[in-house]
């Protein structure tokens, strides 16, 4: 590995961001203060950031490119989580004393991909050295046709819930990583490891839902916490069934082997799946977009009078976790 310390500020500018910034001209170089946006017709602009913290968002051996991907598609979620189509980001580095130039090689790198795969352009930043953790943060910019941004708080009583894809995997991923799940097999350890380091923003199938969902929200926190912010921007109550809850295979396993694992997995966090409301009339023309996306799409619940969030087991008895979501303080 490369060894060298980082370059100046400029050079590390020069060599490894301004190439990010190449597919948008107004981003100049990276040679300006700010970068020039142009707005776009019949669009508004939706904005989001996020930051990862070392040894809080992310570990300190974890693979550079893995740790810029998912700083990305953190955010890429949230902007799916309002039916907007990726645009623009800012990024801001807060390098730690430790960072070599080969860290910052392989992160830019993974951003590099990214940025193709989800149609991004880096747009500008700011990059500080820091004698604290390494902390990265990202501002994301979408855009959705004017007036049909997706909210948390359009829930109407009686609507479906649905959630994206599988539920647990990041959470447990984290756990493997700090020493759980000991009894696991490795394709399944690697399985949880991967979701965890490398979500995946359902970018294309938050677009879709304009017109379907009634409120959204993207998994961060946690199912529970998460399906408990809409409910209450909503001014309702949702009810979910656990046993609908998807899992993966790797998460069947590592709760077949510790049923404690069960609020880890609905209340862990880091799925970065897609929550979601909709009139039940409406099931068929959602899962034609989820096959559209090769996407899996899963009823959960329903929403209705009262408030908060309650899970039931298959006989209808309400479950207590313990634990409702992450929480940062």
């Amino acid at each position: 590995m490369n060894r060298r310390r980082l370059p100046s500020e400029f050079e590390l500018i020069a060599r490894y961001l301004a190439p990010l910034a190449e597919g948008f001209e107004g981003a100049r170089g990276l040679g300006d203060d700010a970068a020039v946006i142009p707005p776009a017709s019949g669009f508004d602009s939706v904005a989001t950031v996020d930051a990862l913290v070392e040894g809080v968002h992310f570990l300190g051996d974890d693979p550079p490119a893995s740790i810029g991907k998912k700083l990305l598609r953190v955010s890429l979620s949230d902007l799916a989580a309002m039916g907007a189509r990726p645009h623009l980001y800012f990024l801001t580095l807060a390098l730690s004393e430790k960072t070599e130039e080969a860290w910052v090689a392989d992160f830019t790198s993974g951003l590099a991909e990214d940025q193709k795969t989800y149609d991004i352009t880096l747009a500008g930043g700011d990059t500080v050295a820091t004698s604290g953790p390494t902390t990265l943060s990202l501002t994301a910019l979408g855009q959705v046709p004017s007036g049909k941004a997706l909210a948390r708080s359009g829930a109407g009583k009686g609507d479906a819930v649905y959630v994206t894809g599988t539920i647990g995997d990041g959470a447990l991923g984290l756990a493997v990583l700090n020493g759980g799940c000991a009894g696991l097999a490795e394709a399944a350890r690697a399985h949880l490891v991967g979701r965890y380091r490398l979500p995946e923003p359902r970018t294309g199938f938050g677009e879709g839902l304009v017109g379907l969902a009634s409120a959204a929200i993207d998994v961060s926190d946690g199912l529970v916490a998460d399906l408990g912010h809409l409910a209450e921007q909503s001014g309702c109550r949702a009810t979910v069934e656990a046993a609908r809850v998807p899992l993966s295979e790797a998460a069947e396993a590592a709760l077949g082997g510790d049923r404690d694992l069960l609020a880890t997995i609905l209340a862990g966090g880091d799925d970065y799946e897609l929550l979601f409301t909709a009139d039940a009339a409406k099931e068929t023309q959602i899962q034609s977009l989820a096959g559209r996306h090769g996407l899996r799409v899963t009823r959960i619940g329903d929403t209705g009078k009262g408030a908060g969030v309650q899970l039931l087991d298959p006989q209808g008895a309400p479950i207590s976790l313990g634990r409702q979501g992450y929480r940062h303080f």
